[in-house]
């Protein structure tokens, strides 16, 4: 992550991040006034015989980090956001300004999913923790991973894991 880890938790956006005060209210701020174009990018789960492709929009900043899927009153199927933090750390997400349920698919660095956090209730701001270090987060409509069979222990095909040949 771009920001200096410091000790003190504060909320920015939608999730809890540790980092400088100046640069959360700089980017929260940022986040709130300002349409965010974000990235796209394919990926895949690996889970069992099947593999599953998304389309995901990239959430690579803490701007765009800050806003996730905010504000929206629908997913397609098969789209989602992924959320890349650079480096491995304890994370936790909340619901605010979410109109829509989510399951969070936490991945550790190698592509790895640790946790699934299924049906997240819109507009909650109660915290929704990692449980293990991740290098990333996938987003997709709420009950998608239990109907898609995704689950701990799958892998997520994407290049910020290095494991797309």
């Amino acid at each position: 992550m771009a920001m200096a880890i410091i000790s003190s938790r504060t909320r920015l956006g939608r999730r809890l991040f540790l980092g400088s005060p100046f640069v959360l209210a700089a980017g929260s701020a940022l986040a709130q006034s300002a349409e965010i174009k974000f990235g796209h990018s394919s990926l895949v789960v690996a889970t069992g015989a099947r593999e599953i492709k998304f389309d995901v929009e990239l959430a690579l900043n803490d701007a765009e980090r800050a806003r996730g899927l905010m504000f929206r009153d629908k997913l397609g199927p098969y789209n989602g956001m992924l959320f890349d933090f650079y480096q491995e750390a304890p994370v936790s997400f909340w619901m605010k300004n979410t109109l829509i349920p989510l399951d969070m698919v936490f991945i550790a660095g190698d592509g790895t999913v640790k946790h699934i956090h299924a049906n997240a209730v819109p507009l909650s701001t109660d915290p929704i923790p990692s449980e293990f270090p991740v290098r990333a987060v996938l987003e997709i409509n709420g009950g998608s991973a239990k109907l898609l069979g995704i689950k701990a222990g799958d892998k997520v095909k994407h290049p910020i894991f290095g494991n797309v040949g």
